[in-house]
């Protein structure tokens, strides 16, 4: 493994896990399927009385998600997987496609954005123990961790 940036690279994909409950959207959905199953999956893990997530934090997911995803389909040659496992800090994703290209702003941010390019650092911003693994016969898979919180009690 290499890390760079906070990045690290790896030549395996990281531990295939599903949670229980509602099936992940796999390589089928888009990315509004992967935002509803990950936020059905983090209020799961966080609903019950004094234990709610909190909403900032949702949407802090909902964007990881979503620009994982639609990067997946727009230059990754499409999306391949996608997995959800709930941890004690927050929601571990996992999107999977089918190109072995590392996004560049992976190693170094674009210092101009020719209309577009904000994705990636948006990603880094809000997700910790990004990782993007090669897979052994093509495509890769860039995992993060999104943290979550619990509203404090009143």
């Amino acid at each position: 493994m290499e890390q760079t940036d906070g990045i690290t690279t790896a030549t395996s994909a990281p531990p295939s896990v599903a949670p229980s409950g509602v099936p992940a959207p796999g390589g089928r959905g888009g990315a509004a399927a992967a935002r509803a199953y990950a936020e059905s999956v983090a209020r799961a893990r966080w609903g019950g009385p004094g234990r709610d997530v909190r909403e900032e934090d949702v949407a802090d997911l909902l964007l990881v998600v979503s620009e994982l995803v639609t990067n997946a389909i727009r230059h990754g040659e499409g999306l391949t997987g996608f997995e959800v496992r709930p941890t004690d800090e927050g929601l571990w994703i996992a999107v999977s496609d089918g190109s072995s290209v590392v996004p560049r702003a992976a190693y170094a941010f674009p210092t101009t954005h020719p209309g577009g390019g904000y994705g990636w650092p948006l990603v880094t911003l809000l997700a910790r123990d990004i990782a993007v693994a090669a897979h052994p016969g093509g495509g890769k898979t860039i995992s993060a961790l999104v943290p979550l919180r619990a509203v404090p009690a009143p």
